[in-house]
């Protein structure tokens, strides 16, 4: 398991790779289930109203989360760069700017 995570805005967000071997969630609908590298993530994106407060470079906005839908990749490779577009995507998304995200990749055993 590889934990893949971006930081920026004063706000981190971390999503999963499964390896091979690995048992990834299931989702119905997913695709890609059988894959031998699984990324599962949340989505979200600012809203008018509604959703959760979240402090982005100190100013205060809403977000709503989307269910994370599992993808499936045949290397690991493939999984990483899937992952760290992912975590951009979703910065871009409540106004990050891509080159203010950092991104790392760390087993969670490594975590301490």
């Amino acid at each position: 398991m590889l934990l893949v995570r971006g930081h920026g805005g004063g706000t981190a967000l971390t999503g999963t790779i499964f390896e091979r071997g690995e048992e990834a969630p299931t989702y119905r609908g997913a695709p890609n289930e059988d894959a031998p590298y699984v990324w599962v993530c949340d989505e979200f994106y600012e809203v008018e109203s509604g959703g959760s407060k979240m402090e982005i470079d100190g100013h205060s906005i809403r977000v709503a989360f989307d269910t994370p839908l599992p993808r499936g990749f045949d290397t690991r490779e493939q999984a990483l760069d899937a992952a760290k577009e992912h975590i951009r995507t979703q910065f871009a998304r409540i106004g990050v700017p891509e080159d203010d995200v950092r991104i790392e990749v760390v087993r969670p055993e490594e975590e301490g």
